[in-house]
C-alpha cells in the first residue's frame, strides 16, 4: 500500500497546502463522511483542534458528523442525503475548506457536501478510493487511494490524515 501511494504523494502534498492556506486565511476546515469515514473526520479534527504532535494554538476544524441532534433531526426531518449540506449552509464560508471522505465516491450526502460547498465558493477536496466515483468529478482536489478493498482505503485516510496533520503543524 505504501509504495501505491507514492503514486499519490503529488496530490496529498497539494491537498497539505490547501490546507494550511485555509487556517492561515482564517478559514475552517470542515470535514464529512460516513461510518468509518465519519470517525475518520472526528479523528483529524480532533487531531487539529487539541494537538497532533506538538503544542500549538487550537486549529478551525469542525467535524460535522459530530451533533447526534443535528443529525437525527435532520435525517429524520428532511432526510439523511442533505444532512452535511445543510451544516454546510449553516456555518461555512468561501474562505473555509471541506474534506469530504468517501470510500467509494458516491454516497449521495458526500456529494450533496460537496456541491453545497461549491456554491459558497469553498475548496473541496475528495478523499476517495476505487476510482474516486463521482466524488471525484465535484471537488477541487482530489486524493484516490488506488484499491478497490475498503478495509485498505480506510486505512490509508487515516495515514493521510496523520500526513495532513504533520505538515499543518510544520506550518505553525
Amino acid at each position: 500500500m505504501m509504495a501505491r501511494l507514492a503514486n499519490c504523494s503529488g496530490a496529498i502534498e497539494a491537498a497539505a497546502e490547501l490546507l494550511i492556506e485555509t487556517l492561515k486565511q482564517g478559514g475552517k476546515i470542515l470535514l464529512c463522511g460516513n461510518g468509518g469515514s465519519a470517525a475518520d473526520c472526528q479523528h483529524i479534527a480532533a487531531e487539529l483542534v487539541v494537538r497532533y504532535e506538538k503544542n500549538r494554538k487550537a486549529l478551525a476544524a469542525i467535524a460535522l458528523t459530530t451533533d447526534s441532534s443535528i443529525l437525527t433531526a435532520h435525517s429524520n426531518d428532511i432526510g439523511f442525503d442533505t444532512v452535511y449540506s445543510r451544516q454546510i449552509e449553516a456555518i461555512a464560508s468561501e474562505k473555509d475548506c471541506l474534506i469530504a471522505i468517501s470510500t467509494s465516491g458516491t454516497s449521495e450526502n458526500i456529494l450533496n457536501a460537496a456541491k453545497a460547498a461549491r456554491l459558497k465558493g469553498m475548496a473541496v477536496i475528495g478523499l476517495t478510493g476505487r476510482d474516486g466515483g463521482e466524488l471525484r468529478g465535484q471537488v477541487t482536489h482530489s486524493v484516490i487511494v488506488p484499491s478497490d478493498v475498503t478495509a485498505r482505503i480506510q486505512e490509508a485516510h487515516i495515514l493521510i490524515g496523520h500526513w495532513w496533520c504533520g505538515a499543518i503543524e510544520g506550518a505553525y
